[in-house]
C-alpha cells in the first residue's frame, strides 16, 4: 500500500483502499496501523456509518516521518549490493524508480476496466 493513495483520497475507508490497491483488507489494516503509529495518518469514525473508520494523511509531518523522508536508500542499496560504487547505485536506484512507476496498481483496476466494456452480444 502506498501512502500516496491516502493523500490522493482523504477520508477513505480501509475497504476502499483495499479495492483501489488490490491488497487484502488485512494488509491494508496492518499498514494503516503502522502509518498511524509513525504519525503519517490519522483515523476517525465515519460520521455516517460509525462502524467504518476513515483514514486521512496527518495534518503535520511527525518527527519520525521527517526522518524517514530525509533518509536515502544509498546505505541499504550498498549493503544489499555489497558495493558502494556510485554508478552501480545510480543504475539500481533508477531501475527501482522504473519498477515503482510500473508496478503500482492504478486506481482503475482490471475489474473497473472490464466493467466499462460492453458484454458480447449473443
Amino acid at each position: 500500500m502506498r501512502a500516496s493513495d491516502i493523500a490522493a483520497h482523504p477520508d477513505t475507508a480501509v475497504g476502499e483502499i483495499a479495492a483501489r490497491t488490490g491488497l487484502p483488507q488485512s494488509q491494508v489494516s496492518s499498514a494503516i496501523a503502522r502509518l498511524k503509529e509513525a504519525g503519517s495518518v490519522q483515523t476517525a469514525p465515519d460520521p455516517i456509518d460509525r462502524r467504518r473508520v476513515l483514514v486521512r494523511q496527518a495534518a503535520e509531518v511527525s518527527e519520525r516521518v521527517a526522518q524517514i523522508r530525509a533518509a536515502g536508500i544509498e546505505d541499504a542499496l550498498s549493503s544489499a549490493l555489497g558495493s558502494d560504487d556510485p554508478q552501480g547505485l545510480r543504475e539500481v536506484s533508477a531501475a527501482l524508480d522504473v519498477l515503482a512507476r510500473n508496478l503500482v496498481p492504478s486506481s482503475a483496476g482490471p475489474e473497473s476496466r472490464r466493467a466499462g466494456t460492453a458484454a458480447p452480444s449473443k
